[in-house]
């Protein structure tokens, strides 16, 4: 978030407030205790507005972490399929040895036996 959209949400705040007021006023309450609802009210919507916040933080549910989530996915998935169509282009001696060299090919052995 900008400084300046953090002014114009401070202000935004500031105006609900005024609004609050207004209309608590016009529903018949007097001078103070159209105050003190307006603020109750108010209150209440920026804490439940940040325990939404506190809620996505925890369970990790945040834009950025879900676009790091997303670019990770997708990084992964070019990549594997990168790999396999490199892999692929290899002649079967070649594949054989990369495989031996990384260890994911075993030897026969004396029976045969892989």
């Amino acid at each position: 978030m900008t400084k300046g959209q953090a002014i114009l949400l401070g202000l935004a705040v500031l105006g609900l407030g005024g609004l609050g007021y207004g209309l608590f006023r016009a529903s018949g309450f007097e001078g103070f205790s159209a105050g003190i609802a307006a603020s109750a009210a108010l209150m209440l919507l920026v804490v439940g507005w940040t325990a939404t916040y506190l809620v996505r933080a925890l369970s990790g549910n945040m834009t950025y972490m879900q676009q790091r989530r997303d670019y990770r996915a997708a990084y992964d998935a070019l990549t594997t399929e990168q790999l396999q169509a490199r892999f692929d282009a290899l002649s079967p001696e070649e594949q054989e040895r990369l495989l031996r060299d990384i260890g994911q090919f075993e030897e026969a052995g004396p029976t045969g036996e892989a």
